[in-house]
């Protein structure tokens, strides 16, 4: 059919909307992870509620989906207490000659700027099962890393 014959109300010329991409392998949460999903779910349902634009309301529900499968899928992890670096431990340690400190966290609860990185970043990868005063490869060298401290 030609251009020309379109009604503008057909949505076929439409971009398609999809679904927000999941982040693959498991959904590990903090306590502190759990609580913030639980939040941002409360305020899309208020939000939606409070919306009668029904574009708005098919984007806000679509970002609802997302956040109700991160809640039904999250696994609540508590942090290792061996000593050696895992999920929800605070790590202390230098890298490139700067002391930095970080605490491993979901992909949902990451804020590098606030010193949360997802445990699925390189960073957190290679710190993982470190200990303290252990030298770490990262980033093609072999000593790139040295863990001071885990919490």
């Amino acid at each position: 059919m030609s251009v020309a014959f379109r009604r503008e109300s057909d949505d076929e010329h439409l971009e398609p909307t999809f679904e927000l991409p999941l982040p693959s392998g498991p959904n590990l949460v903090t306590p502190r992870g759990r609580a913030l999903i639980d939040e941002r779910i409360g305020a899309l349902e208020h939000q939606i509620a409070a919306t009668e634009d029904a574009e708005v309301v098919k984007k806000l529900r679509r970002d609802l989906r997302y956040w109700q499968t991160r809640q039904v899928t999250a696994v609540e992890t508590a942090p290792r207490s061996d000593g050696a670096v895992g999920f929800g431990n605070r790590v202390t340690f230098t890298l490139g000659g700067k002391e930095r400190r970080v605490t491993l966290v979901g992909d949902d609860e990451a804020d590098p700027a606030a010193g949360t990185i997802p445990f699925s970043a390189p960073l957190a990868r290679a710190l993982m099962g470190a200990e303290a005063g252990e030298i770490v490869a990262f980033n093609g060298r072999e000593d790139a890393i040295e863990v001071m401290a885990v919490v």
